[in-house]
């Protein structure tokens, strides 16, 4: 007998290199992306989800079995979909940049090939955008997971809230944070409460504020300092 002949790879081990082949991979990166698109659209993460979030764990198991990618790559993926999230609880921007960019350095380091795991992306991304537009345009569908991130002047009158339309007699008026502003958030003006933006960054729950200017709906507000509050 042959002194060369090889082991007979693992059934794991073969489905690990069917998982890294470009085709597999790209097929793998849409199904993950168009998961996370339709949870776009519903109120609370459901099974579109799941199936997005199983298929990123098959690109990574793949490319962790076959030696392409380290536990490093892994991490950095996971810490890149905590930032995404936690920029969707507290937006401001620089989180979410922070996030996105680790999550997909992580599977530009996870792949053999940059370009072809370039291709793949572009090709996941290009499917995820036109799910967005047919989901908007033919289905008529709301992008429900960010509806209670955005700012909305239609918010109960009951809770206490007013509507931001025509509001130029709040210039000058001062007020306090009822919520960290990360830039936006809520402030109480002569028991009023209204949905603010800071002219600069974070101002933190309980601040005094100076209502600076309102461009329509949008009401900024600059932290009063401490001269301004004597």
């Amino acid at each position: 007998m042959s002194g060369n002949s090889q082991p007979k790879l693992s059934f794991l081990d073969q489905m690990a290199l069917f998982i890294t082949h470009p085709i597999v991979i790209t097929i793998l990166l849409s199904i993950g992306f168009l998961g996370f698109v339709v949870e776009l659209f519903t109120p609370r993460i459901g099974l579109p989800g799941i199936v997005g979030l199983l298929a990123f764990l098959l690109f990574f198991y793949g490319h962790l079995v076959t030696g392409l990618a380290g536990i490093s790559t892994v991490l950095l993926f996971a810490v890149g979909v905590v930032l995404i999230l936690l920029e969707l609880v507290l937006p401001g921007g620089i989180i979410g940049i922070f996030g996105f960019g680790a999550f997909l350095a992580s599977f530009f380091l996870a792949g053999e090939n940059f370009i072809h795991m370039g291709i793949s992306l572009l090709i996941a991304f290009s499917i995820s955008i036109l799910a967005i537009v047919v989901m908007i345009k033919v289905y008529d569908k709301k992008m429900k997971f960010f509806k209670k991130l955005i700012l909305n002047d239609s918010t109960s009158t009951e809770l206490g809230y007013v509507s931001n339309q025509n509001r130029s007699e709040l210039i000058g008026l001062i007020g306090e944070c009822l919520t960290d502003l990360r830039p936006s958030g809520t402030v109480v003006v002569q028991e009023e409460r209204i949905d603010v933006v800071s002219e600069g960054g974070f101002i933190s729950k309980g601040s005094q504020v100076k209502i600076i200017k309102t461009e329509g709906s949008r009401i900024v507000v600059r932290e009063l300092v401490n001269k301004e509050k004597e």
